[in-house]
């Protein structure tokens, strides 16, 4: 993958010196997204700059170095990702009377753009991408990001200035560019972990949505379009439903996914997996190993706490398939080492506790390889995750009682308090170690006053929260931006809503953010564009069967993996939060939730936030989703706004020591 960045000043504001040294410090933030290069490009007259970092994987010559101009001069690209079939879209356009000076799918991308157009070169597209184009001819600024949202693209616009990043941090470096934060996202944020939709947590700065292309030329306001629709998609695929029976489902599949995984398998640099002993990841290695000559490298990471442990689950998948595996156990010290750079890394708050592991997996796994597949995206498009079974269960055990009795009993549930239904449930069952009953109550209690399904699907993870951020005028913002048709089932109403949502903008989020950090290469066969429009065109019955999700993917990973090897209860990538930051973690928890500090910034209401500390703290009630968030909130905001200068002397220091060292 790559960095990119880039502006352009209709104002006339800009000194050419300015331009130079802007543009290079917009890619130099960037540095940790492509370590092996940086290059820019600035035509004056038009007023347009491009930065660029590289991370070279295929073509490793300088024929691959961007930002990237076509054969004719018109056309300027700078582009982050990988173009799969870039080799069929190659020999298409070589048969069109193209000639290519390298190797690289940048080129063919460019090229492309040159003979069929951006709207009509996109489409064509399989891969995982974000890239700028600017037309010198029309004048013409096009930003485009691929299909599922697996590589970030962020743009603002002042008056007659653009400006665009892979990341925020590099739009810092914008002369005259004053960040606020926008209090509704900031909100948003603290009930969902991460910024939902196309707002970002600053004013007038957006995220180009998945699958979309925006259009900017001087003196207009951006309009973006879609080229390709995930919910479109999900909904033309429900109402088209493949009519075929199991063994040639299965069948099917596997080889959608063959092709996918081979196809992301191209390299020019050392590639492997990460490998959790899961459906999802161990489906792709499986798949990775069946078609190399080689032992595939695989990595996973494992935790002390046994419930959360899956590292002996992935090695035993690892031992049947015959890769070459290494591990990592992550502790409470390896976490409080890292946790001061997360803000750096994930310049946009950000608060999934998988985080955590998910950067230690990846730097691990960069000592020996450049590129690494992953099993993301499994659970939102075969219906894998628990939640979905139990919110499916929950509307068709409830739904024939009329509103008022539900709100009703749920009320009566919030009545008792928490730490009173954990002593009636270990006297009524002592014998059985009981986890938080009373907050799981008291969220049953929030998701019984439900008024439609849809209602339900919304209220998932934000039941039980209270608004926190002083100003801010919203209350609720799950999905709030997908509008699914009401004869959608349950299950799919969630896995459309979360793929519009939490999958590109917390899990391929956090992928990305936590790779990128040590310049590995992630890449996610499972959404391959192939794959997403083959799954939506299986029958629920295919996904979820006998109250277990991912049904017709588990019967691919059993033609290459015992079923005692992967089939047990679902863990995910689970970090013990909840407890770290009542021993290991507390003083630092304490230092960020301090009072006076809080009241001085004036931006979360202290008063909340020390009611659910000092209730986690005794054990009343497990807010450890909420506290973390704040917790991530309060160390992103100490980063990038409180002590932005100490931070950077910080860095310097610690550079030159090692230097001298």
């Amino acid at each position: 993958m790559c960095g990119i960045c880039g502006f352009l000043d209709g104002r006339g504001l800009v000194t050419p010196e300015q331009f130079d040294r802007t543009i290079g410090s917009m890619a130099d933030s960037l540095a940790s997204r492509g370590p092996d290069g940086s290059g820019s490009w600035i035509d004056l007259g038009a007023g347009v700059a491009f930065g660029h970092r590289r991370l070279a994987i295929l073509d490793l010559s300088s024929a691959g170095s961007q930002p990237m101009i076509s054969g004719d001069g018109k056309l300027v690209i700078t582009f982050n990702g990988e173009i799969y079939n870039f080799k069929e879209i190659r020999a298409e356009l070589k048969v069109a009377g193209c000639s290519f000076r390298g190797e690289s799918d940048t080129e063919v991308l460019l090229e492309a753009c040159r003979v069929w157009g951006v709207n009509a070169a996109v489409p064509r597209l399989n891969g995982i991408f974000a890239f700028a184009l600017w037309n010198r001819a029309e004048r013409t600024l096009n930003l485009v990001r691929d299909h599922v949202g697996v590589k970030p693209l962020y743009w603002g616009q002042h008056g007659n200035f653009f400006m665009f990043a892979s990341q925020i941090k590099a739009l810092r470096a914008i002369p005259g560019w004053i960040p606020e934060i926008h209090s509704d996202a900031l909100e948003a944020f603290l009930q969902l972990g991460y910024v939902p939709g196309s707002v970002a947590i600053y004013r007038d700065i957006y995220k180009l949505l998945p699958g979309s292309i925006l259009t900017w030329k001087f003196g207009t306001t951006a309009s973006v379009v879609k080229y390709w629709d995930f919910q479109s998609v999900a909904q033309s695929g429900l109402s088209n439903q493949l009519p075929v029976g199991t063994e040639e489902a299965t069948s099917q599949l596997e080889n959608v996914l063959r092709c996918a995984v081979k196809d992301q398998m191209v390299s020019d640099v050392p590639l492997g997996a990460f490998l959790s002993g899961g459906i999802d990841s161990s489906t792709v290695v499986a798949l990775m190993q069946v078609q190399s000559s080689t032992r595939v490298k695989t990595f996973s990471i494992g935790f002390n706490e046994r419930d959360l442990n899956e590292a002996e689950h992935a090695k035993a998948v690892a031992r049947h398939l015959g890769t070459d595996h290494t591990e990592f156990y992550c502790e409470p010290r390896h976490a409080l080492e890292i946790i001061p750079d997360l803000p750096e890394w994930f310049d946009e708050p950000f608060a999934d506790p998988s985080q955590i592991p998910t950067y230690l997996l990846s730097a691990m796994s960069r000592r020996e390889v450049t590129v690494a597949l992953t099993g993301d995206g499994g659970d939102e498009l075969f219906a894998g995750y628990t939640r979905y079974l139990q919110t499916n269960s929950l509307y068709r055990a409830t739904r024939w009682i009329p509103h008022l009795f539900r709100h009703l009993g749920g009320a009566a549930l919030k009545s008792v308090q928490p730490l009173r239904w954990n002593a009636l449930a270990n006297a009524l069952a002592p014998a059985i170690k009981f986890n938080n009953v009373g907050h799981k109550m008291h969220k049953l209690g929030d998701l019984l006053d439900y008024k439609s399904a849809d209602d339900l699907c919304r209220m998932r993870g934000t039941e039980g929260y209270e608004p926190i951020v002083l100003g801010a005028k919203r209350a609720n913002y799950f999905a709030d931006f997908v509008n699914v048709p009401r004869n959608v089932d349950p299950i799919s109403r969630l896995q459309i809503m979360e793929s519009l949502s939490w999958l590109p903008e917390d899990v391929l989020a956090k992928v990305d953010r936590a790779s990128m950090a040590v310049g590995l290469e992630a890449r996610v066969p499972l959404l391959d564009r192939r794959v997403v429009e083959f799954a939506w065109r299986l029958p629920v019955a295919f996904k979820v069967r006998h109250n277990t999700g991912k049904w017709l993917l588990r019967k691919v990973l059993h033609r290459h993996v015992p079923p005692q090897l992967v089939e047990r209860e679902k863990m995910g990538f689970g970090v013990p939060v909840g407890d770290w930051i009542r021993g290991p973690l507390r003083d630092w928890a304490e230092e960020l939730l301090d009072q006076r500090k809080m009241r001085d910034d004036g931006i979360l209401d202290p008063t909340i936030v020390h009611r659910r500390w000092a209730e986690h703290l005794s054990g009343a009630r497990n807010w450890q989703n909420v506290l973390w968030h704040i917790l991530m909130f309060q160390a992103w905001y100490r980063r990038w706004h409180v002590a932005p200068t100490l931070h950077q002397r910080r860095k310097e220091l610690v550079a030159t020591v090692t230097k001298t060292a």
